[in-house]
């Protein structure tokens, strides 16, 4: 056979030094040659050793295919049979495996379960029309495995396909997207009077789906059952309310790392955290305002009150981003990743520097559609293996928000000077895509256009499936309307 389908490992050989047969090197030349370019595109440690003149020793080589037994065009694209000696106890994640043989005892039962495990990666995570996962089997035989059942017949499944998205390169080079990796905001607020700018994302509602069940029903083993419920905290007085919001708002929101609380600002923030619980916080299914002594429901309601004060401030005050200090930018030219997912959209040749887009709904596939149907979009771009994360706060936790599109539009400056625009595409919002939509508005776009590094950016957010293109035309044609604005504003002025 040209090329063999058959490995043979054994650690103690790889070990002493022995490694893989010199034969090896010329017969997968190009798997070889293919892998190295992706080290190099990967980057870190192995890449930098490359490129300091330094080869592929053997052990990097069988790892990777180990890593790619069964897929095509890789290292271990036509390996069909593992023989292995203490190497398959753990970490091989193949998910190909249909079965194993013991040829030999084991030396503990951990090892025979870690063996057995190997065979129990599944082929496909895709849903059946009955919402459920087609079944699998592998066959387990041999000596230390006389434990197991009779082995079940199962009809065998076609393979699933694999397909490679990457970026186009340089053919699509033109549609480069670049974005920034941003790891936190510095806000400089004024030290005069404060004041907020609330709108419908400042709204808290407090329900049992967010602070748990209001009311419980104990019953012992005999005597009388009772009922516990949350009305006593409806005697709380709001003043009291007020206060220990606005003191947890100096003491613990509203300083930075190190600094002293500014509470010269008491009475200010106490005004504006006053206005936000009169008229903005929503309780409902027997919940009470008091329960924002529960601290990390005042770190929620305390992000919607500095968000209304930013808000108002933006456009006077800097809001700056703070970029990661090691890897600053980020680029469509990085993403390089194999899926076997079937859901996807073959991206337009003119319109994506991505030869695929894999859709997590059908709503995504819309947007395609219309993204790449628009007469003003230059190029677009899933966040799909792109590394475009937004760091974001709810309640006491610090998250990671993934936006669903980059979208390059002409909005009247020219295609040297385009508009970014993120867009979101969500159903059912709950509390955490406020804060999500919130952080965006208030914090990522005008820190991003403030360093002035990255060109202008915008956030749009796409609620209603049936009204994509027309929710998308609106934003696009209010950002054009935007510039048609600021031109004339220029033009009166210079009169």
């Amino acid at each position: 056979m040209p090329r063999p389908n058959t490995l043979l490992i054994d650690s103690e050989q790889l070990e002493s030094g022995e490694g893989l047969d010199p034969n090896f090197r010329s017969m997968a030349s190009d798997e070889i040659d293919r892998f190295r370019r992706e080290v190099l595109v990967r980057g870190g440690r192995l890449a930098e050793e490359l490129k300091g003149g330094k080869e592929l020793d053997d052990v990097t080589l069988l790892r990777e295919v180990m890593n790619t037994v069964g897929k095509r065009d890789r290292l271990g694209g036509s390996i069909r049979c593992v023989v292995s000696v203490a190497m398959l106890t753990e970490g091989w994640d193949a998910n190909t495996v249909t079965h194993v043989l013991g040829v030999r005892a084991f030396g503990t039962q951990l090892l025979c379960e870690q063996v057995i495990g190997r065979a129990l990666r599944r082929q496909s995570y895709d849903l059946n029309e009955e919402g459920r996962f087609n079944v699998e089997y592998a066959d387990v035989l041999g000596v230390p495995f006389d434990f197991n059942a009779k082995p079940v017949i199962a009809a065998p499944q076609p393979p699933r396909e694999t397909i490679q998205v990457k970026a186009v390169r340089p053919d699509r080079d033109a549609l480069e997207i670049r974005f920034p990796r941003v790891e936190g905001f510095r806000v400089e607020l004024p030290q005069e009077r404060l004041s907020a700018d609330f709108n419908d994302d400042s709204i808290l509602e407090l329900t049992p789906d967010l602070v748990g069940a209001t009311e419980t029903r104990n019953s012992g083993i005999i005597g009388e059952q009772v009922d516990l419920n949350l009305v006593h905290t409806g005697d709380v007085r709001p003043s009291q309310v007020i206060y220990e919001l606005t003191a947890h708002l100096v003491l613990n929101r509203w300083r930075d790392p190190g600094e002293d609380p500014k509470l010269y600002l008491f009475g200010q923030l106490k005004r504006i955290a006053k206005e936000w619980l009169n008229a903005y916080l929503m309780c409902k299914g027997g919940t009470y305002p008091a329960q924002l002594k529960y601290k990390t429901l005042a770190d929620m309601a305390c992000s919607k009150i500095i968000a209304a004060i930013n808000r108002k401030f933006i456009g006077t005050q800097a809001i700056n981003a703070v970029l990661d200090p090691y890897n600053p930018t980020g680029s469509t030219a990085h993403v390089n990743f194999n899926t076997s997912k079937r859901s996807r959209w073959e991206a337009d040749p003119r319109r994506c520097h991505i030869n695929w887009v894999i859709l997590d709904s059908d709503w995504e596939a819309e947007f395609c559609r219309v993204a790449e149907k628009h007469p003003r979009v230059r190029s677009y771009v899933k966040n799909q293996g792109l590394g475009f994360e937004v760091p974001y706060r709810y309640g006491s936790e610090t998250r990671r928000y993934r936006p669903d599109f980059i979208v390059r539009i002409d909005d009247g400056h020219g295609n040297n000077n385009l508009l970014n625009m993120i867009v979101e595409i969500k159903g059912y919002r709950r509390e955490d895509a406020k804060e999500k939509k919130s952080t965006m508005e208030t914090y990522w776009v005008p820190g991003v256009n403030n360093l002035s590094t990255y060109g202008r950016w915008a956030f749009v957010e796409l609620t209603e499936v049936y009204q994509i293109e027309s929710e998308f035309e609106a934003n696009v044609e209010a950002a054009f309307d935007g510039v048609l604005d600021g031109a004339a504003l220029a033009s009166a002025t210079r009169k």
